[in-house]
């Protein structure tokens, strides 16, 4: 068995612990003794990003909000998608060291090499509310994301949801992945004033009992002329 290997760790201000680790080739973060991003998100991750950019590949310079940089799945999807070179990818990164680790481990991520990356810090809904209706897509991960407060997910708070809704243009699309149902996810989106829509993603597509993810595509009313 091959063993795993604790690339680096720090702790951070609420004294929990994240560390990127690689183990047979394969790296991921972790926080505490939850796995975050990694080879059980990957997949999902990188359908989240392409999936829920591809209906602006006709725009000419589309933005994208994502909330955390991981180990750079959802960007790339986004990127797969979307290869405007006036486009705007924002990621809005709460912990500077996934950055510093991308740096150090990771040198071709997208995040370090593409002049349209641009990283921000805050991911709660005061983060959003300086994009007042000129984002085409906001796309978040619920495993990888970090938590409103109460052990929620940020697309489980309805201030969040109402900020998302705010920065989005009239049909952008507010995308939410995960690995498992997300209790009254669709009610909450609908109060916020999206249309919504629930799609799964095989996270397993090599094995022989797939895995099944769940991704929420809501739209912000009916796209402008």
């Amino acid at each position: 068995m091959k063993p795993r290997i604790t690339l680096a760790e720090t702790t951070l201000p609420d004294g929990s612990v994240l560390g990127i680790h690689e183990h047979d080739g394969r790296r991921y973060l972790q926080l505490g003794a939850n796995q975050l991003a990694g080879p059980a998100t990957r997949v999902s991750e990188r359908e989240l990003g392409r999936i829920g950019c591809a209906p602006f590949k006709p725009v000419r310079q589309p933005k994208v909000w994502m909330v955390g940089l991981g180990l750079g799945e959802v960007l790339a999807g986004a990127m797969e998608s979307l290869l405007q070179k006036r486009g705007t990818f924002y990621v809005a990164e709460a912990w500077p060291v996934v950055l510093q680790w991308h740096r150090e481990f990771l040198p071709d991520s997208p995040a370090l090499t593409d002049s349209r990356v641009e990283i921000l810090k805050d991911s709660s809904p005061t983060g959003l509310h300086g994009f007042d209706g000129e984002l085409h897509a906001v796309l978040i991960h619920a495993d990888t994301a970090p938590l409103a407060g109460k052990a929620r997910g940020l697309h489980e708070d309805n201030r969040w949801l109402a900020a998302a809704h705010g920065a989005l243009q009239p049909g952008g699309l507010l995308a939410i992945a995960s690995s498992r149902p997300v209790p009254d996810i669709e009610r909450k989106l609908s109060r916020a004033g999206f249309e919504v829509v629930r799609h799964e993603i095989d996270a397993t597509p090599n094995a022989r009992r797939p895995r099944r993810h769940f991704l929420w595509l809501a739209r912000k009313g009916k796209t402008e002329d």
